[in-house]
């Protein structure tokens, strides 16, 4: 059962939109909980969920196709409300009687919607015959409206941009609400799932503890948990948890792999042994899993091997331990999303999380992931609710594969060492100036790649070191942070005074999507 079973659930179909998350995002924010379900599996998920609403997603594909997805006909049937977005709007309206067709103009980016007549969903938001900023992104256009609905927004290249069925609480958008582009988006979300569904709001963190540490201790009863400890906010959180739930039932096993950032080690078991007072196990494991990654190139073998290499040493830990019958993780909702097809879902896997897609068939301990329904911000404000130190909670992201994935290509313990040192001047620059809490996430990536410069007198042939920071809610979008050119000059010239074997620094300013966050 999840731990968000006592609340109000909004249900969001995905029909594989890259931004579906944002929905969800902007539900939760609204104090609502919800879940994403692909809409291959929207029928079986609808019957058990409970929903109170249904938001309806957009996605790639045109309505117009034959063998197009569609919502299941059960949504319509329950007689509750629901809301369309984009592809989400194009399928409910042909869904219940309407026409939809595609090659009509095509509406990208930003436009002005017009308020044409009132509706429960602008209310307190916009107001009747205002104009205001939307998001579009479509190529398809309803050509009939369904019966019993009405047109409420227009655009130029949207004669349907909005519309409703007030009587069936029935809303399509044209536009993406979820996205920051649409500057009022959020509160027509917030409208929906309160006002119209009639959800209380009151989905916290201070309520999610106090579910997840019973949902924890009906899970494992008397049993012994390991819980990999990585000193990442989400490992952090999820032990203080579980912690809270059994007490001496769980041991906290951190693996020094080698792959640590500078001082990291030291940092972790200080806080665990002296803070928490929460068994904790040390393992340094650093030469099995180089010696395992000598030679390894191709970024999803690194992760795998490493996951593969994580669950060794915690099996063997548990063996010591007199044994161990569940494996505890840090695993969040966006981890889950993007490592798989989403409990077989239309969106492509991006890349694998170690602690998702790398697990072996062979593991002999059960899983307890209990942040698996939460995003990054939410696991925060659970971590500030438990009482862990501002240090932990306002961390930077840092990836379970450690610096493996911020070293593409052979990984050696030289690539390493120059690694850890640059990372650690460059963000020791972003907190002098007193940029970390505005940042994300920010760190240095070792390319494989050398380059001729001049020290002194003389000729050098050292590595380039790219530089990457970003700003972002929960890692699903992110753009890069708009640094000052003085600040990267005073970064890059500490950087290659101070690290032997560094002679070239760039900054990275790809934003997600297209790139990902990591490098690898």
């Amino acid at each position: 059962m999840s731990a968000a079973q006592n609340h109000d659930r909004i249900l969001i179909i995905d029909f594989g939109s890259q931004v579906t998350q944002l929905i969800a995002r902007r539900v939760r924010e609204a104090g609502v909980y919800c879940e994403i379900t692909p809409f291959n599996l929207a029928e079986e998920t609808f019957a058990t969920f409970g929903a109170k609403g249904v938001i309806l997603s957009g996605g790639p594909a045109s309505v117009a196709d034959i063998g197009t997805p569609r919502a299941p006909q059960a949504v319509f049937d329950a007689g509750i409300p629901v809301l369309g977005i984009c592809y989400g709007q194009m399928t409910m309206a042909e869904q219940l009687g309407g026409s939809v067709e595609s090659g009509h103009h095509r509406e990208f980016g930003r436009a002005d919607l017009n308020v044409v007549a009132p509706s429960r969903l602008f209310t307190g938001v916009w107001e009747d015959k205002s104009k205001n900023i939307v998001w579009m992104s479509h190529g398809d256009r309803i050509v009939r409206m369904p019966p019993g609905f009405r047109i409420v927004g227009v655009s130029e290249n949207a004669p349907f941009a909005a519309i409703a069925d007030e009587s069936r609480h029935y809303y399509g958008l044209m536009f993406h609400p979820e996205v920051v582009h649409t500057p009022q988006g959020g509160k027509l979300l917030q409208n929906f799932v309160r006002d119209i569904c009639g959800c209380s709001g009151d989905w916290s963190m201070a309520a999610y503890r106090d579910e997840a540490i019973e949902k924890i201790r009906k899970q494992v009863g008397k049993g012994r948990v390991i819980c990999g400890l990585s000193g990442g906010v989400d490992s952090s959180v999820a032990a203080v948890l579980l912690h809270e739930a059994i007490g001496d039932q769980l041991t906290c096993v951190f693996v020094d792999q080698g792959l640590m950032r500078k001082a990291e080690a030291e940092e972790v078991v200080g806080l665990f042994r002296g803070h928490y007072n929460i068994p904790l196990v040390h393992v340094d494991a650093s030469d099995m899993f180089l010696n395992a990654l000598s030679g390894v190139e191709d970024p999803e073998v690194k992760r795998k091997t490493i996951g593969r290499l994580f669950i060794d040493v915690f099996e063997d830990e548990a063996r010591k331990i007199g044994g161990a019958d569940f494996l505890a993780q840090g695993t969040l909702y966006p981890d889950v999303i993007e490592s798989v097809s989403f409990s077989g879902g239309p969106s492509v896997t991006i890349k694998s999380h170690h602690n998702v897609g790398g697990l072996p068939e062979r593991m002999n301990m059960k899983l307890v992931e209990p942040l698996r329904e939460l995003f990054k911000d939410e696991v925060r404000a659970l971590g500030r609710e438990l009482g862990l130190p501002e240090s932990f909670v306002g961390r930077h992201p840092f990836p379970g594969p450690g610096l493996a994935i911020r070293c593409p290509g052979d990984i050696t313990r030289e690539k390493l060492e120059i690694l850890r040192q640059a990372d650690a001047i460059y963000l020791d620059e972003i907190r002098k100036a007193g940029l970390y809490d505005e940042i994300w996430q920010a760190f240095a990536v070792l390319l494989p790649v050398k380059t001729v410069g001049v020290m002194g007198d003389g000729r050098t042939y050292e590595y380039v070191l790219a530089l990457r920071a970003v700003t972002s809610v929960d890692g699903m979008t992110a753009d890069f942070y708009p640094f000052d050119m003085n600040f990267l000059g005073r970064a890059a010239t500490r950087i290659i005074n101070e690290v032997r074997g560094v002679n070239r620094v760039v900054y990275d300013v790809t934003s997600k999507p297209p790139g990902t966050i990591e490098w690898e």
